[in-house]
C-alpha cells in the first residue's frame, strides 16, 4: 500500500463539462471532505463510500469556487487498492487548478503519470497487461481495438497465459512430488508424462505469439507510406484521409521536402501515414535529402499506397516504383485525379497489385480504397477480444518462453534428464511471469508506467 496521498486531475486540460479531481492513500476521505462540504452538514466520510454526494467545492482559504459532487472508497474496495477520494466539479481548468492547491495544503501532493494504475498493479487490483490495457484503452482510435485494449483490462489476455503458465507449475510441481515423497502413491515422473505437458504449453505459446501482428495492429495502427512522382497528389491524398489540410499542397513540383506524418482510420483500420517527397531525380541538395527518407519510409512500411496522376502519361519511373513497392510490401495503386480526362493507361503487365481510381480533390473513390484497406489487413483466427498480444514487451516475453520450452522440448528428445530440463522449465515460467507482472523487474515496471498520463 502507498504510504502518502496522492492527487491530480484527472480530466483534459481543456474546458469542458466535467472535470474530476482523484485522491488515493491513507486519508483520501478525511482530505477530501476539508476542501468539499456536503449540503447536508455531514462530513464526507460520514456517507456511505461509492455514493455521490452534492456539495460545495472550495479553495485552500474557504472560500466556494463550484457546486460539486463527492465521493470515496474504502481501502481494499477501490481501483487503486486504498482509500481514495474523488471531487466532480465544472470542468474549468482554474477550479480544478484551485481545488488540487487546496488538497495540497491538506498534505496531498501530486500524482506522478501513472501512478494511480501503478498504484492499483502494486496492491494487486489488476496484473501488468490489466494496467498496459488502461493506456491501450485511452488511446484506442477503432472499435477493434476498444475491444481489444476493454478485453485485455478484464483479464482476457492475463486467463490465456494463466492456463499456460498453471500446467508447466503442475509439471514442476509433480516432479518434486515425486522426488521429495518417494515412498508416497503419486504417479511416476516419466518422459511420456512431461512431453505431453510440455508439448499442449509448447503450442498454447505459439499460438498466443501468433497474435501479435494483430494485436499490435490494432494498439500501434499500421505503418503506411505514401508514395509517387511530384505532383501525383500525395499530399492531397493525405489532407483527404485525415480531413483536414495537414500537408501542404501547390501546383510547384517537389513542395513537400520532409516525411510528413499523420494518423487515420480507414476502413476500420488505423494507419500511421507517411507522405513522402515526390520520387524523382533533383539537382536540389535537400530534395535529394527528401528523396532518400521517402525510400527509408518505403522500407519501413507495412503497407504502400503509389499514388499516380493519371491525367498524365505513364513513365519509367511509374513502373520502377510499382515493381519496388511490391517488393518491400503489400501495395494498393491509387489511381488518382480520376476527375479529369484519363491519360495514363496501362498494357496490363503491372498488374501486380490491387488498383483503385480517386480523386483526392473530390474525395470520389475514397470509399473504394478504404475496402481495399480493410480486405488487405489480417483479421485474427478467432480469439476471444482482449486476448491478444498488443506490444514489444509482452511479444518479447513470450516469445523468450516459447524458446525455452523448445529447448525443453529438444532435450527430452536427445535424453536429457528430468531435471536438467526442468531448468528451462522454470525459464519459460518466468518469462510467462513477465507478461502479467509475478516475476517482472522495477525498470520494466518504469518504463511501462511513463506511457501514462498524470491522474491515470
Amino acid at each position: 500500500m502507498g504510504t502518502e496521498l496522492i492527487a491530480a486531475v484527472a480530466t483534459g486540460p481543456v474546458p469542458g463539462a466535467i472535470g474530476v479531481v482523484r485522491l488515493s492513500g491513507p486519508g483520501a476521505a478525511e482530505c477530501a471532505g476539508a476542501v468539499f462540504a456536503p449540503a447536508d452538514g455531514r462530513p464526507l466520510k460520514a456517507h456511505p463510500p461509492k455514493i455521490l454526494v452534492y456539495g460545495t467545492l472550495r479553495d485552500r482559504g474557504g472560500r466556494t469556487i463550484d457546486r460539486a459532487l463527492g465521493t470515496w472508497s474504502e481501502e481494499g474496495r477501490s481501483y487503486t487498492g486504498e482509500e481514495t477520494a474523488e471531487l466532480q466539479c465544472h470542468g474549468s481548468p482554474m477550479v480544478l487548478t484551485l481545488a488540487l492547491e487546496a488538497l495540497f495544503a491538506q498534505g496531498a501532493r501530486q500524482a506522478g503519470p501513472g501512478e494511480f494504475t501503478r498504484r492499483a498493479f502494486l496492491n494487486g487490483r489488476l496484473d501488468l497487461a490489466q494496467a498496459e490495457a488502461v493506456m491501450d484503452l485511452i488511446d484506442a482510435q477503432t472499435p477493434q481495438a476498444v475491444r481489444q485494449a476493454a478485453g485485455q483490462l478484464s483479464g482476457a489476455l492475463s486467463g490465456r497465459v494463466e492456463e499456460i503458465y498453471s500446467g508447466l507449475v503442475d509439471v514442476m510441481a509433480h516432479f518434486h512430488a515425486v522426488l521429495d515423497y518417494p515412498d508416497e502413491d503419486i504417479d511416476p515422473f516419466t518422459a511420456d508424462t512431461i512431453r505431453v505437458a510440455l508439448e499442449e504449453a509448447h503450442t498454447r505459446l505459439r499460438a498466443l505469439l501468433a497474435t501479435y501482428d494483430r494485436g499490435r495492429l490494432l494498439s500501434q495502427g499500421l505503418r503506411c507510406a505514401i508514395v509517387g512522382r511530384p505532383n501525383a497528389g500525395k499530399s492531397s491524398l493525405l489532407n483527404a484521409l485525415v480531413g483536414y489540410d495537414r500537408a501542404i499542397v501547390t501546383d510547384v513540383p517537389g513542395t513537400t521536402r520532409d516525411t510528413v506524418e499523420e494518423k487515420c482510420v480507414l476502413g476500420g483500420v488505423l494507419l500511421r501515414l507517411m507522405d513522402t517527397a515526390g520520387l524523382r531525380e533533383s539537382a536540389d541538395p535537400v530534395e535529394r535529402l527528401g528523396v532518400e527518407r521517402s525510400h527509408r519510409a518505403m522500407e519501413g512500411a507495412e503497407l504502400i499506397l503509389v499514388v499516380l496522376d493519371m491525367s498524365r502519361p505513364a513513365t519509367e519511373e511509374d513502373v520502377t516504383l510499382i515493381r519496388r513497392a511490391v517488393e518491400l510490401a503489400p501495395t494498393i495503386i491509387v489511381e488518382n485525379k480520376c476527375d479529369l480526362p484519363r491519360v495514363l493507361k496501362w498494357t496490363g503487365e503491372l498488374d501486380i497489385a490491387p488498383a483503385v481510381p480517386v480523386s483526392a480533390k473530390t474525395g470520389a473513390g475514397l470509399e473504394d480504397l478504404a475496402a481495399l484497406v480493410a480486405a488487405g489487413v489480417p483479421r485474427g483466427t478467432g480469439e476471444a477480444a482482449g486476448s491478444l498480444l498488443s506490444n514489444a514487451r509482452q511479444a518479447e516475453a513470450a516469445g523468450r518462453a516459447e524458446t525455452a520450452l523448445a529447448a525443453a522440448l529438444e532435450g527430452l528428445a536427445l535424453g536429457v534428464t528430468p531435471d536438467a530440463l526442468l531448468t528451462d522449465v522454470e525459464g519459460a515460467l518466468a518469462a510467462l511471469g513477465e507478461l502479467t507482472g509475478r516475476t517482472v523487474r522495477e525498470d520494466v515496471t518504469d518504463r511501462i508506467f511513463t506511457r501514462f498520463c498524470v491522474g491515470k
